[in-house]
């Protein structure tokens, strides 16, 4: 985990690609602004989906350990660990996919297709 440029607190998120920034600090950049109800919304919306995606990936990642720490080596248990190694996969994809918006939204203000407003 990083240290965040401006307090110095961890941090899994980065300004602009390269920049670790926690999220108390990311706000109080973009509270000098004063971004719209809409960029709140889509910030607010991608922060949510990021932590969600890390809090699934966290639980994941105990969930494979704890089963490759419980089974006896063969292949008895083949199908267990390749679920927990599914699992652990998908939530990773997860994980990335939501950093990637929020950073590309933070870094350069891309707003996601599925949070523009329609019409």
């Amino acid at each position: 985990m990083a240290q965040c440029a401006f307090c110095k607190d961890e941090t899994e998120i980065y300004a602009g690609g390269d920049i670790p920034i926690c999220v108390e600090c990311s706000d109080a950049r973009h509270a000098t602004r004063k971004p719209s109800g809409t960029e709140q919304h889509i910030h607010a919306t991608l922060l949510r989906d990021f932590r969600d995606a890390t809090t699934r990936n966290n639980q994941a990642t105990r969930e494979f350990e704890a089963v490759m720490g419980r089974l006896p080596s063969g292949l008895q248990h083949a199908q267990r660990i390749q679920n927990a190694s599914s699992n652990l996969t998908m939530a990773r994809k997860g994980m990335m996919t939501a950093h990637n918006r929020l950073n590309d939204y933070l870094g350069r203000g891309v707003v996601p297709e599925d949070l523009r407003r329609s019409g």
